[in-house]
């Protein structure tokens, strides 16, 4: 997309928010939440964004108008949707499934779609103005569950956004709602039922009876010991948004990096980014060598890989945060494969057990929260095979489809497209203080081009060098 050498005057008109009920009565009854689901840290808000070009076989046709009537079918199958959530004894979450609704918000913008050039895709500086965040709408109890905006381009193209209360789903369980939607929208005389119908069960994640905590979870352990402070980032210090792509270029030269045994092994594309952003991330906090730095990633629960044999149309949460640490000294001093090492060590603990007890520990310890530490703790959640990407209305697959942005600490691995190069590829939005970004994106750009073979006896610069010579 061609970007304008005039700044963009960006005007959103949007209509009163409304709340959009199901399309038939449903039953009003009170639905559990899993354990798995009941967590304090999946009590948040998880922004996405879909970016539709304008079709010429969709002439006369108003994505809002399309898409709400779609919304209504869908939520006669997803009804807990459409409740509110409620809390009983030991913080457990219910759906009250009383059809209040959603809010769905329908809005015009003043420009082409293509005017927004390279800022469409995750850290879209314009997302404020595309999802509307109405007053009061954004708590977990007794709120609505989803809030969705519709934003027509003057070119024809839209944007679909979209936001959801975290405990309801997870990306594979959402987009499964999603295509119902979809489903409904191509074919708005002929679909009756969804194709993949939905399945609740979340009791099938709950706790045992009788509880018990059978693995390790660092995850939820307590505050990291360590420096009480840091170097880089000091508290109420602003941080900003910035997106990064990996292409096969950028994955390729990352793999360089590594000895030759971890090159021609199977570590994962997920495993080796990751690995390769976690070293990055704590090199350019310019934390002190004795801290210790801990890092929490999903992994996917679904499918036959770890015994939970979930039905077909179960949507709702199935992953869990595996968490490994490390000295700061190390993961920065080191070479590659040793934080690649930590994260697959870390990904080989997950097994049915792991889910089990993970559900067991919630019940136990009170529902705790994944142990979050400014700085020191980073989670990532891999979102490339969701489908957001390929999301369709009638109007073909979004230009991008996917996470908005980072949220604070956690960031999320989204598929995309560059259109500089057209190049298929990994984004990833991650949200840091601006000097740490800075040194951030040049940790990257070192690891993103091919290694400089050193002599045997070459030594690294010592942190503590490295964030000196940054900032002087």
């Amino acid at each position: 997309m061609a970007s304008s050498t005039f700044p963009l005057v960006f005007i959103v008109r949007r209509q009163d928010p409304k709340h959009l009920v199901p399309s038939k009565p449903t039953p009003h009854e009170l639905k559990q939440l899993s354990d798995i689901d009941d967590q304090e840290g999946l009590r948040f808000q998880v922004p996405g964004i879909m970016f539709y070009k304008n079709n010429p076989s969709m002439e006369g046709k108003d994505p809002a108008s399309v898409i709400s009537e779609a919304l209504a079918k869908a939520l006669v199958f997803y009804y807990p949707f459409a409740g509110r959530l409620v809390e009983g004894p030991n913080r457990k979450l219910s759906v009250d499934c009383t059809a209040e609704g959603v809010l769905f918000i329908e809005a015009d913008a003043n420009v082409e779609l293509d005017r927004l050039g390279d800022t469409v895709g995750p850290g879209c500086p314009y997302l404020n103005e595309l999802l509307y965040d109405v007053p009061g709408s954004d708590g977990i109890l007794g709120c609505p569950l989803l809030l969705i905006q519709v934003t027509r381009f003057s070119c024809g193209g839209f944007t679909f956004a979209i936001r959801l209360n975290h405990t309801m789903s997870d990306s594979s369980g959402f987009i499964q709602f999603l295509n119902t939607i979809a489903e409904f929208a191509q074919q708005p005389q002929t679909k009756i039922t969804p194709s993949v119908p939905p399945i609740w069960q979340r009791h099938l994640l709950s706790a045992r009876q009788p509880p018990s905590i059978t693995c390790p979870h660092y995850e939820y352990g307590q505050a990291l010991a360590g420096a009480a402070t840091t170097t880089a980032t000091a508290n109420g210090t602003t941080t900003i948004d910035r997106s990064f792509f990996f292409g096969p270029k950028e994955i390729r030269a990352i793999r360089n990096h590594l000895p030759h045994h971890h090159y021609s092994t199977t570590a994962t594309t997920f495993e080796l980014l990751t690995a390769c952003i976690w070293q990055c991330r704590t090199r350019a906090l310019c934390l002190a060598p004795d801290e210790t730095v801990r890092l929490s990633f999903t992994v996917n629960g679904r499918g036959n890989k770890h015994g939970l044999n979930l039905p077909p149309g179960y949507y709702g949460n199935v992953f869990t945060y595996p968490a490994v640490m490390a000295k700061a000294g190390l993961l920065s001093m080191l070479p590659l494969g040793y934080a690649l090492e930590l994260v697959k060590k870390a990904k080989a603990q997950v097994s049915e057990e792991y889910f089990r007890s993970v559900a067991d520990l919630m019940v136990i310890q009170g529902r705790p929260s994944h142990t979050l530490e400014a700085n020191k703790d980073y989670i990532i959640s891999d979102n490339t095979r969701a489908g957001f990407d390929k999301l369709d209305f009638g109007w073909g697959k979004p230009v991008y489809g996917g996470i908005a942005r980072a949220i604070s600490l956690i960031s999320f691995y989204v598929p995309f497209r560059d259109i500089r190069g057209g190049e298929d590829g990994i984004v990833l939005p991650i949200c840091l203080p601006e000097s740490v970004m800075d040194r951030f994106e040049q940790e990257l750009k070192k690891m993103t081009q091919e290694p400089v073979e050193h002599p045997p006896n070459h030594k690294p610069i010592s942190m503590h060098q490295k964030c000196s010579q940054s900032i002087s």
